[in-house]
């Protein structure tokens, strides 16, 4: 697992795992601003990790969500239900910014996953329309999804201090 973590808001960087690509140039941005992140990606996944990787997607305060064309994604649709649940917790001041992909590349070609898949997109992007959420953002685009988290961090960053104040507790 690779992350960024000094001290206070972190961005976790979850959805499309595997050889999938998206989060290099996110990293390589995130580096350069001198962003917090946390990536669950890594090459030989252990299962030994499985609580760190539960641990930030409790509690970092930016949790990014793509379900990308390069997979058929049922681990990350699930996540993303799971994620939800977490938005919609009424004391929950975390930001979820989720992505879906309406499309697979021509190469996943195996007809049966790849109709489950299209449906599975297609039912959680129509759930997804009809919440309410001040902390949930859908974008149709990584370069959207980028813009927004970066965005989120700074207003993170800025009410990260207050946070002593209030009698909310993690």
């Amino acid at each position: 697992m690779e992350f960024k973590t000094k001290m206070g808001v972190t961005i976790g960087l979850f959805g499309t795992c595997g050889v999938s690509k998206w989060r290099d140039k996110f990293i390589m941005d995130y580096e350069h601003l001198g962003i917090n992140y946390f990536n669950p990606n890594v090459s030989n996944w252990k299962p030994e990790l499985a609580e760190i990787e539960a641990e930030h997607l409790a509690h970092d305060e930016i949790i990014l969500f793509p379900v990308t064309n390069e997979t058929y994604g049922t681990g990350s649709l699930s996540e993303v239900g799971f994620s939800i649940l977490n938005a919609i917790k009424l004391d929950d001041r975390r930001s979820f910014v989720i992505m879906i992909d309406k499309t697979l590349v021509p190469e996943l070609d195996n007809e049966v996953a790849r109709k489950e898949s299209l449906r599975a997109r297609a039912l959680v992007m129509e759930h997804l329309k009809k919440l309410r959420l001040s902390n949930l953002y859908v974008v149709d685009n990584l370069n959207d999804m980028f813009d927004i988290s970066v965005e989120l961090y700074n207003v993170a960053t800025i009410i990260e201090p207050l946070k002593k104040f209030n009698t909310y507790k993690v």
